[in-house]
């Protein structure tokens, strides 16, 4: 899942994204109103974590205008303030939850899986490609009905082989998308993080899914190749 936090104080950003990145959530961070704008426009994100209290654009006009332009993204809003007319405001707006700063963290994960499985149809949370199943709401990987065992990072990048599947993806697309959008590709982090999970959902079965495309990159189908 693809997260965008849009939040001003860089402490909570920071905790943020780190802890959803332990949770396997490929995160971008905003720190302002105008720039949450720019990248919900550009990119597609699965969730949007969105302070209402932000510079250059508050968060309640923020969603407000994401949801005028379509974007159908689930929208947690945080609040500083433990005011009905805050959480109304933000409700009204569009956004889908909220919640009071100063939170549990695991509260914030509790809710944002509960916003994935509200999500109905246009939100899938389970991915498969030939007997691989990915669950987006428990994290879990099975194939042949064996459960995989996946580090957060490992995770994120499998679920993005698995939304792309049969397309060859370059090691730079991969980088940004599940690292970082400024990621410096002079790292073979892609490549290391391949062969981690080869070990785990090819090398114990006959039917090879992650197949090399050389001077390109890797695509996950199980389609035969020679």
């Amino acid at each position: 899942m693809r997260v965008l936090v849009v939040e001003d104080e860089p402490k909570i950003a920071a905790f943020l994204k780190r802890g959803l990145e332990e949770n396997a959530y490929a995160v971008d961070v905003a720190r302002d109103g105008e720039e949450g704008l720019a990248w919900a426009q550009a990119f597609p994100y699965d969730l949007i974590i969105l302070d209402i209290m932000l510079p250059k654009l508050d968060g309640v006009t923020l969603c407000r205008r994401l949801r005028a332009e379509g974007n159908r993204a689930n929208i947690l809003m945080l609040t500083a303030k433990d005011d009905i007319e805050d959480r109304v405001a933000g409700l009204d707006a569009g956004a889908d939850d909220y919640l009071v700063k100063p939170f549990a963290f695991r509260e914030l994960l509790a809710r944002l899986r509960a916003l994935q499985r509200r999500g109905g149809e246009q939100r899938t949370t389970r991915l498969q490609v030939a007997d691989l199943v990915l669950d987006l709401v428990s994290h879990q990987a099975m194939r042949g009905g064996r459960t995989i065992e996946l580090t957060a990072k490992e995770f994120a990048l499998l679920e993005f082989l698995m939304r792309h599947p049969n397309q060859t993806l370059s090691r730079t697309v991969i980088a940004e998308h599940v690292w970082d959008y400024d990621f410096y590709n002079q790292s073979n982090v892609v490549d290391v993080y391949i062969r981690y999970l080869r070990k785990k959902i090819d090398d114990p079965f006959d039917l090879k899914l992650i197949q090399t495309v050389r001077g390109m990159g890797y695509r996950l189908t199980d389609a035969n190749h020679d």
